[in-house]
């Protein structure tokens, strides 16, 4: 029996062993050689974790991490700043009011806008602009950028926006970039890069884009109060109704908070 013990032992040992070096082991060493590069070789959607509301989430990766690639999806949480950017891929008719409570309160925000947007609201944008707002590239089109490997079809999606922004405004586009759905991959970073952009994620967001199932003003309220922290920089799409009607209010709560608006130029000069 003690003999047949042993045995047994010295199976499972060696079984650990062959385990280590040819399954999880092997991952294991290959983060020791390069963490990031394995950890985003992938496509991946921008994600967040939050253990503790009202303190920073966690991301698909870190500040630190991304920093690398001049990418942010967070402040440096010293000051109870908030970064408010807004995604749109048309007009959807609550812009113009969102833009007169960002007036209201002296908010300035980023714009992440599509080509769409651009040709077909061009006035709004003029606006944006006119009113100290800055308007960014979430490319032309729309695509999930992540499935793009070359640089000539990355630079065309960024490029295309940059020159319908040019011909509305007559000025040139600040070279702000946010993914698509936050669809990504670490050559995209590289690539955004390459190209003079600081890449853009979110540290807060919430279900605000379908327009046949608004969130109510209390599912708005409960995401935007309960989970706002320094430093957070904050995406909210113009094309929702609820965001319209909660603008104003929002941005006396959140200033109720202690809170002030930062843009993302500070950002970057952190």
């Amino acid at each position: 029996m003690r003999k047949i013990k042993y045995k047994s032992i010295i199976f499972v040992a060696l079984a650990c062993i062959f385990s280590y070096l040819f399954g999880g082991g092997a991952a294991i060493l290959a983060n020791t050689f390069d963490k990031d590069e394995v950890r985003h070789s992938n496509q991946e959607n921008w994600g967040l974790g939050f253990p503790v509301e009202g303190q920073a989430p966690t991301g698909n990766a870190t500040a630190a991490e991304l920093k690398k690639y001049d990418a942010y999806f967070i402040g440096d949480g010293k000051e109870k700043v908030i970064y408010l950017t807004f995604d749109a891929g048309y007009e959807n008719g609550y812009t113009c009011t969102i833009l007169d409570a960002l007036k209201k309160h002296n908010v300035h925000a980023t714009f992440f806008l599509v080509g769409n947007y651009i040709t077909s609201s061009p006035d709004i944008v003029k606006r944006m602009v006119e009113e100290g707002h800055c308007v960014a590239n979430h490319t032309y089109s729309h695509p999930n950028m992540s499935s793009i490997a070359s640089m000539d079809a990355f630079r065309k999606e960024l490029e295309g926006l940059e020159a319908a922004y040019e011909e509305v405004t007559g000025q040139k586009m600040t070279r702000y970039y946010r993914p698509p759905q936050g669809k990504y991959s670490i050559s995209n970073l590289k690539m955004a890069k390459e190209l003079g952009y600081k890449t853009f994620f979110w540290s807060l967001a919430y279900v605000d884009w379908h327009n046949d199932k608004q969130p109510t003003k209390e599912m708005a309220y409960d995401k935007l109060l309960g989970r706002i922290h320094p430093g957070a920089i904050v995406l909210l799409h113009s094309t929702s109704k609820t965001n319209a009607e909660i603008m104003d209010e929002l941005l006396t709560k959140w200033e109720e908070m202690g809170y002030t608006f930062g843009t993302l130029d500070e950002l970057v000069s952190q």
